[in-house]
């Protein structure tokens, strides 16, 4: 009883496939006009949409930890009352680098610098608004007609411009992912109608962040290496006060013999070598400072940069047909179908 349920049920099932079959090829035509027609649109839409160039550049971030490289410096600065902290501060890390990259401060810098593309030297805003075609729209309106970056100020419609590009290239045409979860390897996308300007565009950005982080470094060392060389000369001055002070007690108690006499003498000698301790530690630690001063490199290491002639993204006419027209079949018989099974539902 049992298997010839089932015998029931699969004929049903093979029958219900044949009807479905047979009314796929009564729409054979239908199915083949809208494939084609389908096809022949998407086509058409690629071929005069503009081609767009993909250029990508993956770097490596290496994170360095505190490191106080003035030894014993801190405790020393803190007899006199003061904190000078570690000589390592960075604003680089894997938490947040891609913000940075993806910062208005940073892109905008970007924007404002130059670059030369196909003999044509200008600023890479004024390459973006040429290529992107947005002067162009720009001709029919008298307000935007006239705006030129090179003038060296930004009103506030210039940089109103800057915001709206700079939107439109978080939004649309500028990527920053790490390779995987665990990675500090990050890859830099940026998508343009040129592949030049893509090319230089995340070339002068990882260069722009690498700047801001030796700009930061620099900052750094400098307020450091000023201070060290102000205590230095505090302690020096101190020192040589209390050498004199030390002279003149000695020449007092030549003739003194009582040791309580002697007391201040005693005192001042362990200041002098209290100082000139201080003061070498000091000397070395400015020495290491200026050392860290010239050695403020980028953190960033570059893996690959991109390489002209960048791939073109635009697909060929022959593939897009291809693709499309099996998209086309592909919809027009889940539309055939979903059609068949509401009239089977209800007749």
């Amino acid at each position: 009883m049992y298997n010839q349920e089932n015998q029931i049920e699969a004929k049903d099932l093979i029958k219900k496939i044949q009807n479905y079959l047979n009314y796929f090829y009564i729409k054979k035509y239908f199915i083949l006009l809208f494939s084609l027609a389908f096809a022949m649109l998407i086509s058409l839409i690629n071929e005069i949409r503009d081609e767009t160039f993909t250029a990508n550049l993956t770097f490596i971030v290496e994170e360095e930890g505190p490191v106080n490289s003035l030894g014993s410096m801190s405790s020393i600065a803190s007899q006199f009352g003061l904190n000078i902290g570690s000589t390592s501060q960075t604003i680089f890390s894997n938490n947040n680098i891609k913000e940075l990259i993806l910062s208005r401060k940073v892109i905008s810098k970007v924007l404002m610098d130059s670059c030369n593309i196909k003999g044509e030297k200008d600023l890479i805003i004024e390459h973006y608004l040429s290529k992107e075609k947005i002067r162009n729209e720009w001709e029919k309106k008298k307000d935007f007609k006239e705006i030129n970056f090179n003038k060296g100020y930004l009103s506030r419609q210039h940089d109103s411009i800057i915001n709206l590009i700079y939107v439109n290239i978080i939004e649309n045409t500028l990527e920053v992912d790490f390779n995987d979860s665990e990675s500090n390897v990050l890859t830099v996308s940026f998508t343009s109608n040129d592949e030049y300007l893509s090319k230089f565009f995340v070339e002068k950005l990882i260069d722009q962040v690498s700047k801001m982080y030796i700009s930061n470094q620099t900052l750094v060392a400098s307020n450091r290496l000023a201070f060290i060389h102000s205590r230095a000369d505090s302690v020096f001055i101190e020192l040589k006060n209390t050498e004199k002070r030390l002279a003149k007690v000695q020449d007092v108690n030549q003739r003194i013999v009582k040791f309580q006499a002697r007391l201040k003498e005693l005192q001042l000698i362990r200041d002098v070598e209290i100082l000139n301790t201080t003061y070498l530690e000091i000397l070395k630690n400015l020495e290491l400072s200026k050392l860290t001063l010239l050695n403020s490199t980028p953190i960033i290491k570059i893996v690959d940069k991109p390489v002209l002639p960048l791939p073109t993204n635009k697909a060929s006419m022959l593939k897009a047909f291809l693709i499309s027209c099996f998209l086309g079949m592909f919809t027009s018989v889940i539309f055939f179908g979903v059609k068949k099974l509401y009239l089977d539902l209800i007749s």
